[in-house]
């Protein structure tokens, strides 16, 4: 991992996955969907999707177990199911715990999502956390222009946030997350899902089982 620690002033979090254990939530959808073609959507489809746009993910899944419908009837298919889904939605370990501890420190905080609007403000509705987060960007903001892992997300929420991307850390669970992150010129904080292989999370700060275990302190802020 990178040795390297630059004064963190802000930080950005990753929703999915990093703050909320929606993951299995999605796969539940998605294997939902594909199960009525006979097919079955496993770890290591999900895990080349996770964390980038949805309808790259979506044209990927369809391509990949050859489904007869279009990546948007796919998509379309999973919002359904999610939308009924979502309302269980609980934060993961320690996630309101380094949000608190965050905003004591007089931190500003930003949302950077690869969700779209509509389903990332659905699933914040019930988190009593959402409210410390002064800026979110979802993938379908019209001044994003490239999902993750393209810096766009985050370079947007640093920029609403008046922050310079140097001073920024940012929090994600996938690789193509924490690369989105490094191409901003940002550092990344890594707690993925404990089958992601390590080096995919090369150039990170420190990679963590939970957020849980992430010092403050050691990240500098």
């Amino acid at each position: 991992m990178s040795s390297t620690k630059r004064t963190a002033t802000h930080a950005i979090f990753d929703l999915d996955g990093t703050l909320l254990d929606t993951e299995p939530l999605y796969t539940r959808a998605a294997q939902t969907v594909v199960e009525r073609f006979g097919k079955v959507f496993d770890w290591e489809l999900k895990r080349q999707v996770m964390g980038g746009g949805p309808l790259a993910g979506a044209a990927f899944v369809v391509e990949q177990l050859g489904l007869p419908i279009s990546a948007e009837t796919y998509l379309a298919e999973r919002e359904a199911i999610l939308i009924e889904l979502f309302a269980a939605a609980q934060p993961l370990a320690g996630a309101h715990a380094v949000v608190d501890a965050l905003h004591a420190r007089g931190i500003p905080l930003a949302i950077g999502t690869s969700s779209s609007k509509r389903l990332c403000d659905l699933k914040l509705s019930t988190q009593t956390f959402a409210h410390r987060f002064g800026v979110i960007v979802c993938s379908d903001d019209p001044e994003v222009k490239n999902a993750k892992p393209a810096p766009d997300i985050f370079l947007c929420a640093a920029a609403r946030l008046g922050a310079a991307p140097e001073r920024c850390i940012v929090f994600e669970d996938t690789p193509k997350g924490v690369q989105a992150a490094l191409a901003a010129g940002m550092q990344a904080v890594a707690v993925p899902d404990a089958r992601m292989p390590l080096e995919e999370f090369a150039g990170a700060l420190g990679v963590y089982s939970s957020l849980a275990d992430v010092s403050l302190d050691d990240l500098g802020f």
